[in-house]
């Protein structure tokens, strides 16, 4: 998703002439012909590589516009198919309403043409689709079918919010620093959130650890890293220096939910950060990509007056923040607001590359030791990097900080 904007869809008519055969009704059959995947661990094989003009790419190396070709072509193959589907599942069942779960339905993009597309009225996406949503299903299933609970349809989304993990009270996060002898200052509830949304505002990097842990793979506002959307370098200094990945992708606006249409072309409600919408015109900055931008250097222009969540594209991941399903969040925005007049912050989840996001006060603490984020918000506790004794590798910090 976050590649395919850098790309030409060169390769559609190849993937739905050779490698699947795609119904009016969505349903498809894969050729294994050019798939290994049902014998191997590898995906595909040579006969997939002659297709696609090469071998794959080996991690790490330099993305070439074919990579970004080949992302793009198959997005526009998969929002075909997830139309096709939705098409075929209004006609079949003459239901209004639609339930998203599994792995592309984490599709945002798709999501956001699905719901541009007017075919369903409302349009509800499971936040932790994909396997990790198999266990929910397994619970619901048991207590519905083999405790015989009545199942009643609720008209607002039970999930609130999505917020199923662990989480540590104020003494426990005041334990846990004393313990480790760690530098802190305690703020009071009336000036924690002013506090934190002004040291945002002035370009710092905040990780923000509050409440239950999020269930599925988005941050939504509990296990989160926060910056400044309007910095038009924050994007590249996020991805090389915090998340540690590749500096074309996209992070994601919060917005408050009642400001959400002022700023994004996106009328469904997007709570877990799953459906895309484009930044309204108002908000865009007169540019024009130099033809010999190629790749990551069309980051180098400013496209809006929140440069760092809007994509080369003018698209954007949204997550609409409201004050039932998420209170201390929507206060954090709504202070930031008061100070920039902007309803909206960056929010990425709090790990780095290749790890899980943070699940424990320590797994927080040494992920922010070992980034270059700038203070931390453990509960009320904020913590200051310039305070911190950083670590300098992998071995020091797992021998010194065992996980809780």
């Amino acid at each position: 998703m976050g590649l395919a904007p850098y790309g030409r869809p060169k390769y559609v008519d190849k993937i739905l002439n050779e490698l699947i055969d795609l119904k009016e009704d969505g349903s498809l059959r894969l050729n294994l012909d050019y798939f290994t995947f049902p014998y191997s661990q590898k995906m595909s094989n040579e006969k997939f590589e002659e297709l696609f003009d090469g071998p794959m790419r080996s991690p790490e190396s330099k993305l070439t516009q074919r990579e970004m070709d080949l992302a793009k072509s198959v997005q526009v193959v998969v929002e075909k198919i997830v139309l096709r589907m939705a098409r075929y599942a209004r006609q079949l069942t003459g239901s209004s309403n639609l339930c998203l779960a599994g792995g592309v339905a984490l599709n945002c993009v798709a999501n956001g043409k699905l719901s541009r597309a007017a075919i369903f009225d409302n349009i509800w996406v499971q936040p932790a689709s994909g396997d990790a949503g198999g266990a929910l299903g397994s619970a619901y299933g048991a207590y519905f079918k083999n405790e015989k609970h009545e199942r009643s349809i609720l008209t607002t989304d039970s999930m609130r919010g999505s917020f199923l993990g662990p989480e540590f009270n104020d003494s426990e996060v005041q334990i846990f620093l004393d313990k480790k002898n760690i530098k802190y200052r305690r703020l009071c509830k009336s000036s924690f959130f002013s506090k934190v949304a002004e040291l945002i505002s002035e370009g710092n990097v905040v990780g923000w650890f509050q409440g239950r842990m999020e269930y599925g793979p988005r941050a939504l506002g509990n296990r989160s890293i926060l910056a400044d959307p309007r910095s038009p370098e924050m994007q590249k200094v996020l991805n090389l220096k915090i998340k540690y990945r590749e500096s074309f992708r996209p992070f994601a606006p919060a917005v408050l939910a009642h400001r959400q249409k002022e700023w994004f072309d996106l009328n469904a409600e997007s709570p877990y950060m799953l459906f895309v919408g484009e930044v309204l015109k108002k908000h865009l900055l007169k540019t024009q990509d130099d033809e010999s931008d190629f790749g990551i250097e069309k980051l180098n222009q400013a496209r809006s007056s929140i440069p760092a969540v809007t994509h080369v594209d003018h698209s954007a991941r949204v997550q609409s923040v409201d004050e039932v399903r998420n209170p201390p969040f929507f206060r954090l925005i709504s202070e930031f607001e008061k100070i920039t007049g902007v309803p909206i912050l960056i929010n990425t989840s709090f790990n780095v590359r290749g790890e899980p996001p943070v699940c424990s006060l320590n797994d927080a603490y040494t992920c922010f030791l070992r980034t270059e984020m700038d203070y931390l918000a453990l509960g009320k506790f904020l913590l200051d990097k310039k305070q911190m004794q950083k670590l300098d590798h992998d071995k020091e910090w797992r021998k010194e900080f065992t996980l809780d």
